[in-house]
């Protein structure tokens, strides 16, 4: 029995297009990532080779027949537009989150990738870390009396990333991953555009009513860094817990879990918990966009 290959072209080849070249290049012995081919990558910009991945035009991406599944990593505004391409050509996705920078391209592409029977797979390389494995393990079976999650990083441009509820969506998924459903309760965003910085301070609810605060917080100078401070009715944690590192690399295990599902090893169970946290956390991306875009209400 010959075993099944996909291959595989890698559009946009920023930090993370040039971490899949390398992992798709160096696939992990014995793992379902050696049945992955990379045949090429596509660039607006020339750069004829790298390594041994040649440059091939986006046309010839979609229109080869021994191309079968395309990893996108261009910038979050062009998601939509270049998933929809390679679902029409009949291609199986893997993405960088976010999906979409809206949650009705989202549904629309989810729906689009279960007409044709390809896989749609939205990398999460956030719940992937050491670090988070060990707070949700440390989170696990407490009870929530209110918590924080403050993010701060670097300045983002907005017209490439989107609103910070999508472009900051991986703090999203760790809140939805750690505490189940949320609903938001309020929203707002400060912005000085002379010092470009921007906070943008989300309250949520639980399902048992306990309040959650998410601070996704960037400015000149400042250090990408999480902060917690998470009370449960056991105690607050305030700190990570201590993680070791791990021995395989984020973007490869996001891939080996790609690779899982064209090969069909993953249950229907888990892919189904999967989309809905996904679209789930989308939906609410676009909840907080519209509470903080909302004109100041009057009242007289």
């Amino acid at each position: 029995q010959i075993s099944k290959m996909f291959g595989t072209v890698v559009v946009g080849v920023g930090i993370a297009g040039l971490a899949r070249i390398r992992d798709l290049m160096n696939p992990m012995p014995s793992s379902p990532s050696e049945h992955l081919k990379l045949l090429g990558f596509v660039s607006r910009r020339t750069f004829g080779n790298i390594n041994e991945a040649k440059q091939i035009s986006l046309e010839d991406a979609l229109k080869s027949k021994e191309i079968h599944a395309a990893f996108i990593s261009t910038e979050n505004r062009s998601h939509e537009e270049t998933i929809r391409m390679f679902l029409e050509a009949g291609k199986h996705v893997l993405v960088e989150y976010p999906l979409a920078l809206s949650a009705k391209a989202a549904h629309e592409l989810w729906e689009m990738a279960e007409q044709k029977d390809k896989v749609l797979h939205v990398e999460h390389i956030e719940l992937l870390t050491e670090e988070y494995k060990q707070l949700k393990k440390e989170v696990s079976g407490k009870d929530l009396v209110k918590g924080t999650l403050h993010f701060t990083g670097y300045v983002l441009d907005e017209n490439k990333s989107g609103f910070p509820a999508f472009s900051g969506i991986a703090r999203l998924t760790w809140l939805i991953d750690l505490f189940g459903d949320l609903t938001v309760t309020s929203a707002t965003r400060e912005k000085q555009k002379d010092k470009n910085y921007s906070r943008m301070t989300v309250h949520f609810q639980t399902a048992n009513k306990k309040p959650l605060t998410w601070i996704e917080e960037r400015g000149p100078g400042m250090r990408r860094e999480k902060k917690i401070n998470f009370c449960f009715t056991s105690g607050c944690l305030e700190n990570f817990p201590q993680a070791p590192r791990s021995s395989v690399g984020l973007f490869m295990q996001d891939q080996n879990l790609f690779a899982k599902k064209l090969l069909g090893q993953v249950s229907k169970e888990e892919l189904a918990a999967e989309k809905w946290r996904i679209l789930r956390c989308l939906d609410l991306a676009e909840v907080i966009q519209q509470y903080c875009e909302e004109p100041e209400k009057i009242y007289s």
